[in-house]
Protein backbone atom coordinates (compact mmCIF):
# COMPACT_ATOMS: atom_id res chain seq x y z
CA UNK A 1 0.00 0.00 0.00
CA UNK A 2 1.35 3.47 -0.71
CA UNK A 3 0.54 7.16 0.78
CA UNK A 4 -2.98 7.39 0.56
CA UNK A 5 -4.86 10.13 -1.17
CA UNK A 6 -7.71 12.57 -0.19
CA UNK A 7 -11.01 12.86 -1.69
CA UNK A 8 -13.65 15.48 -0.68
CA UNK A 9 -17.19 14.56 -0.68
CA UNK A 10 -20.28 16.34 -2.15
CA UNK A 11 -23.98 15.71 -2.14
CA UNK A 12 -26.90 17.00 -4.51
CA UNK A 13 -30.48 16.89 -3.76
CA UNK A 14 -31.12 15.90 -7.37
CA UNK A 15 -29.09 15.52 -10.67
CA UNK A 16 -29.93 13.90 -13.80
CA UNK A 17 -26.22 12.17 -13.91
CA UNK A 18 -23.63 12.45 -11.10
CA UNK A 19 -21.02 11.12 -14.21
CA UNK A 20 -22.09 13.16 -16.60
CA UNK A 21 -21.95 16.40 -14.06
CA UNK A 22 -18.99 15.93 -12.45
CA UNK A 23 -17.40 15.12 -16.29
CA UNK A 24 -18.56 18.46 -17.23
CA UNK A 25 -17.29 20.46 -14.10
CA UNK A 26 -13.70 18.75 -14.99
CA UNK A 27 -14.16 20.09 -18.77
CA UNK A 28 -14.86 23.74 -17.65
CA UNK A 29 -11.85 23.62 -14.97
CA UNK A 30 -14.38 23.29 -12.32
CA UNK A 31 -12.73 20.97 -10.19
CA UNK A 32 -9.47 21.19 -9.13
CA UNK A 33 -9.05 18.42 -6.76
CA UNK A 34 -10.05 14.66 -6.20
CA UNK A 35 -13.95 15.36 -5.63
CA UNK A 36 -16.96 12.13 -5.19
CA UNK A 37 -20.29 13.22 -6.15
CA UNK A 38 -22.75 11.72 -4.69
CA UNK A 39 -27.30 12.21 -5.40
CA UNK A 40 -29.78 11.26 -3.26
CA UNK A 41 -32.02 11.08 -6.35
CA UNK A 42 -30.65 10.76 -10.53
CA UNK A 43 -33.04 11.18 -13.04
CA UNK A 44 -31.12 9.61 -15.99
CA UNK A 45 -28.06 7.63 -15.11
CA UNK A 46 -25.95 6.19 -17.86
CA UNK A 47 -25.22 2.21 -17.93
CA UNK A 48 -24.00 -0.55 -19.78
CA UNK A 49 -23.49 0.36 -23.90
CA UNK A 50 -24.78 3.76 -23.08
CA UNK A 51 -28.69 2.34 -21.52
CA UNK A 52 -30.15 4.38 -18.94
CA UNK A 53 -29.37 2.97 -15.54
CA UNK A 54 -32.78 2.68 -13.97
CA UNK A 55 -32.69 4.15 -10.20
CA UNK A 56 -34.38 5.25 -7.05
CA UNK A 57 -34.14 7.55 -4.25
CA UNK A 58 -32.43 5.65 -1.76
CA UNK A 59 -30.43 3.77 -4.25
CA UNK A 60 -26.48 4.24 -4.87
CA UNK A 61 -26.12 7.33 -7.35
CA UNK A 62 -22.14 7.87 -6.94
CA UNK A 63 -19.42 9.55 -9.29
CA UNK A 64 -16.02 10.74 -8.56
CA UNK A 65 -12.60 11.36 -10.01
CA UNK A 66 -8.65 11.15 -9.25
CA UNK A 67 -5.77 12.32 -10.55
CA UNK A 68 -3.95 9.89 -12.58
CA UNK A 69 -0.74 10.52 -10.20
CA UNK A 70 -2.67 9.44 -7.37
CA UNK A 71 -3.96 6.15 -7.80
CA UNK A 72 -1.39 3.29 -7.40
CA UNK A 73 1.66 3.30 -9.54
CA UNK A 74 1.03 -0.41 -10.66
CA UNK A 75 -2.81 0.76 -11.32
CA UNK A 76 -3.29 -0.62 -15.51
CA UNK A 77 -5.70 2.42 -16.29
CA UNK A 78 -7.55 0.37 -18.88
CA UNK A 79 -8.75 -1.65 -15.59
CA UNK A 80 -9.77 1.33 -13.18
CA UNK A 81 -13.10 0.01 -13.23
CA UNK A 82 -12.29 -3.29 -12.00
CA UNK A 83 -10.03 -1.89 -9.73
CA UNK A 84 -12.54 0.38 -8.30
CA UNK A 85 -15.56 -2.17 -8.42
CA UNK A 86 -13.70 -4.89 -6.78
CA UNK A 87 -13.02 -2.05 -3.97
CA UNK A 88 -16.71 -1.70 -3.25
CA UNK A 89 -17.22 -5.32 -3.56
CA UNK A 90 -14.76 -5.77 -0.78
CA UNK A 91 -16.34 -3.28 1.30
CA UNK A 92 -19.63 -4.71 0.48
CA UNK A 93 -18.85 -8.38 1.67
CA UNK A 94 -17.26 -6.58 4.89
CA UNK A 95 -20.74 -6.04 6.04
CA UNK A 96 -21.99 -9.88 5.01
CA UNK A 97 -22.87 -9.14 1.37
CA UNK A 98 -22.42 -12.20 -0.99
CA UNK A 99 -21.97 -9.10 -4.27
CA UNK A 100 -19.39 -10.34 -6.07
CA UNK A 101 -17.72 -8.71 -9.57
CA UNK A 102 -17.99 -10.37 -12.92
CA UNK A 103 -16.23 -9.39 -15.56
CA UNK A 104 -15.07 -6.66 -16.27
CA UNK A 105 -17.39 -4.27 -14.21
CA UNK A 106 -20.70 -5.39 -13.55
CA UNK A 107 -21.50 -6.41 -9.45
CA UNK A 108 -23.69 -8.91 -9.45
CA UNK A 109 -25.79 -11.24 -6.72
CA UNK A 110 -25.78 -14.52 -7.83
CA UNK A 111 -26.96 -14.18 -11.45
CA UNK A 112 -28.59 -11.09 -11.24
CA UNK A 113 -26.94 -7.49 -11.65
CA UNK A 114 -27.20 -5.20 -8.46
CA UNK A 115 -25.15 -2.50 -10.24
CA UNK A 116 -21.76 -1.28 -12.42
CA UNK A 117 -19.12 0.70 -12.75
CA UNK A 118 -18.09 2.93 -15.84
CA UNK A 119 -14.36 5.33 -15.77
CA UNK A 120 -12.96 7.49 -18.52
CA UNK A 121 -9.94 9.69 -18.67
CA UNK A 122 -10.53 13.37 -18.93
CA UNK A 123 -7.21 15.82 -19.08
CA UNK A 124 -5.46 14.49 -15.57
CA UNK A 125 -8.22 12.75 -14.25
CA UNK A 126 -10.04 9.21 -14.14
CA UNK A 127 -13.66 9.39 -13.45
CA UNK A 128 -15.63 6.46 -12.17
CA UNK A 129 -19.64 6.42 -11.72
CA UNK A 130 -20.84 4.31 -9.66
CA UNK A 131 -24.72 2.39 -9.73
CA UNK A 132 -26.17 0.33 -7.01
CA UNK A 133 -29.22 -1.06 -6.15
CA UNK A 134 -29.41 -0.60 -2.23
CA UNK A 135 -33.41 -0.39 -1.71
CA UNK A 136 -34.96 -0.36 -5.17
CA UNK A 137 -34.32 -2.55 -8.38
CA UNK A 138 -35.96 -2.44 -11.94
CA UNK A 139 -37.49 -6.03 -13.26
CA UNK A 140 -34.75 -8.66 -13.98
CA UNK A 141 -32.17 -7.06 -11.86
CA UNK A 142 -31.20 -7.48 -7.61
CA UNK A 143 -31.24 -5.70 -5.00
CA UNK A 144 -28.29 -4.85 -2.45
CA UNK A 145 -28.18 -7.87 0.08
CA UNK A 146 -27.89 -6.30 2.99
CA UNK A 147 -29.16 -2.59 4.57
CA UNK A 148 -26.92 0.38 4.54
CA UNK A 149 -27.82 3.60 3.71
CA UNK A 150 -26.09 5.77 0.95
CA UNK A 151 -24.34 8.42 2.75
CA UNK A 152 -22.79 5.79 5.09
CA UNK A 153 -21.43 3.91 2.64
CA UNK A 154 -20.66 6.47 0.56
CA UNK A 155 -17.73 7.64 3.39
CA UNK A 156 -16.51 4.02 4.01
CA UNK A 157 -15.97 3.21 0.25
CA UNK A 158 -13.78 7.08 0.19
CA UNK A 159 -11.73 5.48 3.34
CA UNK A 160 -10.98 2.21 1.32
CA UNK A 161 -10.25 4.34 -2.20
CA UNK A 162 -8.41 6.88 0.28
CA UNK A 163 -6.03 3.99 1.53
CA UNK A 164 -4.56 2.99 -2.38
CA UNK A 165 -4.20 -0.34 -2.41
CA UNK A 166 -1.79 -1.66 -4.95
CA UNK A 167 -3.67 -2.99 -7.81
CA UNK A 168 -1.21 -6.28 -7.46
CA UNK A 169 -2.90 -6.74 -4.10
CA UNK A 170 -6.48 -6.32 -6.02
CA UNK A 171 -5.84 -8.14 -8.54
CA UNK A 172 -4.44 -11.33 -6.74
CA UNK A 173 -7.60 -11.90 -5.37
CA UNK A 174 -9.68 -11.29 -8.57
CA UNK A 175 -8.31 -13.72 -10.28
CA UNK A 176 -10.08 -16.23 -7.77
CA UNK A 177 -13.37 -14.82 -8.63
CA UNK A 178 -12.88 -14.06 -12.29
CA UNK A 179 -13.95 -18.18 -12.60
CA UNK A 180 -17.57 -16.99 -11.59
CA UNK A 181 -17.84 -14.94 -14.84
CA UNK A 182 -16.58 -17.99 -16.85
CA UNK A 183 -20.13 -18.98 -16.39
CA UNK A 184 -21.59 -15.71 -17.98
CA UNK A 185 -21.54 -13.63 -21.71
CA UNK A 186 -19.95 -10.22 -22.41
CA UNK A 187 -21.15 -7.40 -25.42
CA UNK A 188 -18.53 -7.07 -27.11
CA UNK A 189 -18.30 -5.38 -30.35
CA UNK A 190 -21.58 -5.48 -30.50
CA UNK A 191 -21.90 -9.23 -30.38
CA UNK A 192 -22.33 -11.73 -27.17
CA UNK A 193 -18.72 -13.67 -26.48
CA UNK A 194 -19.43 -16.69 -24.00
CA UNK A 195 -16.87 -16.13 -21.40
CA UNK A 196 -16.40 -19.80 -20.47
CA UNK A 197 -12.71 -19.91 -22.48
CA UNK A 198 -11.56 -16.69 -21.43
CA UNK A 199 -7.81 -16.07 -20.26
CA UNK A 200 -7.62 -12.92 -17.61
CA UNK A 201 -4.19 -11.33 -17.99
CA UNK A 202 -2.49 -9.44 -15.26
CA UNK A 203 -3.45 -6.15 -16.12
CA UNK A 204 -7.11 -7.38 -15.95
CA UNK A 205 -7.97 -7.58 -19.93
CA UNK A 206 -8.82 -11.15 -21.07
CA UNK A 207 -7.94 -13.13 -24.14
CA UNK A 208 -11.31 -13.78 -25.57
CA UNK A 209 -12.19 -15.78 -29.45
CA UNK A 210 -8.22 -14.95 -29.98
CA UNK A 211 -8.73 -11.21 -28.86
CA UNK A 212 -7.00 -9.20 -26.16
CA UNK A 213 -10.11 -7.30 -25.17
CA UNK A 214 -9.60 -4.84 -22.43
CA UNK A 215 -12.27 -3.57 -19.50
CA UNK A 216 -15.55 -2.55 -21.66
CA UNK A 217 -16.14 1.02 -20.15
Amino acid sequence: MEKGLKVQIICIEKIASTQLFLCEKIRKGEIRQNTAIYALEQTSGVGSRDNAWISSRGNLHLSFCVRERDLPSDLPLASASIYFAYLLKELLESFGSQIWLKWSNDLYLNDKKVGGVMSNKIGEFIICGIGLNLKFAPQNAALCDVKIEPKELIEEFIKVLEKKFLWKRIFSKYVLEFEKSKNFSVHYEGKIYALKDAFLYEDGSILLANKRIYSLR
